[in-house]
């Protein structure tokens, strides 16, 4: 059974940062892609960043250009999303997604299996 859990979330003043980590387990990931989305209180769940398999490619929503980071680590079968300069409107449940058998995506309805989400609040 495929398993995803996020972890590194928590609260941070804008202009702060934080790293997330999302572990994987029940298979080994091979030439899955896996990403990052998130979801602020009443608005739908939005990408933001996904990453191949071997880490060689990557894409990021506009919003985060520039500020976040995506990358794995296929010996873990962990990927971190770290943040900076953080804003207020970044604050959202984070949640990790894996897309089995696809080099990269955007699309959620690509992804197979999600983690519970990671809480992230930025104060003003």
């Amino acid at each position: 059974q495929v398993q995803l859990v996020e972890s590194g979330g928590g609260l941070v003043q804008a202009g702060g940062s934080l790293t997330l980590s999302c572990a994987a387990s029940g298979r080994t990931f091979r030439n899955d892609a896996m990403g990052w989305f998130r979801q602020a209180p009443g608005k739908e769940r939005e990408f933001v960043a996904a990453i191949s398999w071997s880490g060689g490619r990557t894409i990021y929503a506009g919003s985060v250009k520039g500020r976040f980071t995506i990358s794995r680590s296929n010996a873990k079968n962990t990927v971190y999303l770290q943040m900076n300069s953080l804003k207020p409107e970044d604050t959202a449940v984070y949640f990790c997604a894996v897309a089995l058998a696809v080099v990269i995506t955007n699309a959620p309805n690509r992804y197979d299996y999600w983690g519970q989400g990671t809480q992230v609040t930025v104060s003003s």
